[in-house]
């Protein structure tokens, strides 16, 4: 018995010893840009990279660690899981089942979680290796394009006021799926072919198609909001829609300029970034756009139903399309990208 009793002593003093190493950090910390390759680099971001060739494990265990990709992180995976909240909130009000006219309503909210998880994963793995980093931003790019078009189909479904539905019905939905498209192509091109360079060329690639698109898919909001009898002007709808304008336009220019970071290199590793304040805009453009739509699905039933007809399903198939020529482009890439890597080695 004795026996017995000193050798589960032995073996519980034994895994207290390990209790140490198993509460040790993953992996090494953060790193400085010259131990990362050329693609992760930043424009004055010096150090908070995170090693590469570490495991799975590690890269998921940072989403409790301090990195520059930190704050990019948790904006958009809190974003994604305030809309998960808010669909199956709706769920229980809106039959998206049965109700034809709630099929674009179902739409936009799952492109707007599934960009916002796309880009989650892209900030919180790419650091695993340059293979790595291109293909989870190519897919966060493919999030982006659906999103386009969901943002593209709720405007023009919920928010358009027949007079701009009439000038533009015969181009709409082709151009967005087009444009949206582009953008995937463009995004994925500028990546594989400039890295993180400022080149006019990198620059043209990525923002001309997705500023042609935000062009095109705002449009009938803004359209409306100029439009709008002053009595319509204090409509809850059109004043979120107005924010989820203001919101990506601010958005837009820290996406173009690496402000405040190029005002003070070297002191914004962590927080302060220019591309976490755009993020940060876009939740709340999406939020706000998100609700804009729920409240003109609730209220402008008699104008989308007369002028829609029965087009949900059309509208489904093009977002189907749209998502395969994105994921095609994508896989298209990230196999150009292996070939390319290969060679170097």
């Amino acid at each position: 018995m004795a026996t017995v009793v000193t050798e589960k002593l032995s073996r519980l003093f034994i895994n207290m010893r390990q209790v140490p190493q198993l509460l040790a950090p993953l992996s090494p910390s953060t790193v400085s840009s010259s131990e990362v390759p050329k693609v992760f680099w930043k424009p004055y971001i010096h150090t908070g990279y995170r090693p590469v060739q570490q495991t799975w494990r590690y890269y998921f265990s940072t989403l409790f660690q301090q990195h520059n990709e930190a704050i990019n992180v948790w904006t958009h995976l809190v974003a994604a899981l305030i809309l998960l909240l808010r669909f199956q909130q709706l769920s229980q009000q809106v039959d998206f089942g049965q109700d034809l006219h709630a099929r674009p309503l179902l739409i936009i909210i799952v492109a707007s979680i599934t960009y916002l998880t796309f880009s989650t994963l892209a900030h919180l793995l790419q650091a695993k290796s340059e293979f790595w980093h291109y293909s989870f931003f190519f897919m966060d790019y493919v999030g982006v394009a659906i999103y386009q078009y969901g943002s593209a189909l709720g405007h023009y479904y919920y928010a358009i006021e027949p007079s701009w539905h009439e000038k533009i019905k015969g181009f709409y939905m082709p151009a967005a799926v087009l444009l949206a498209w582009l953008s995937c192509a463009g995004s994925c091109y500028a990546k594989y072919r400039y890295h993180q360079s400022a080149h006019l060329l990198s620059r043209l690639c990525q923002e001309l198609p997705s500023g042609l698109a935000y062009m095109l898919d705002i449009s009938p909001v803004v359209h409306r909001i100029c439009t709008a009898p002053p009595s319509e002007r204090a409509d809850p709808a059109l004043l979120y829609h107005k924010c989820q304008v203001l919101f990506f336009l601010i958005g837009a220019f820290f996406f173009s300029h690496p402000y405040p970071e190029k005002w003070f290199p070297g002191k914004c590793h962590f927080f302060g970034q220019s591309h976490q304040i755009f993020h940060v805009c876009l939740v709340l453009c999406t939020l706000a756009q998100i609700e804009a739509v729920v409240l003109d699905y609730e209220s402008r039933r008699r104008i989308y139903a007369s002028l829609q007809g029965d087009l949900a399903h059309n509208f489904s198939a093009l977002c189907l399309f749209t998502v395969t020529c994105s994921v095609l482009t994508a896989t298209y890439m990230a196999q150009k990208v292996k070939n390319k890597l290969s060679k170097e080695e």
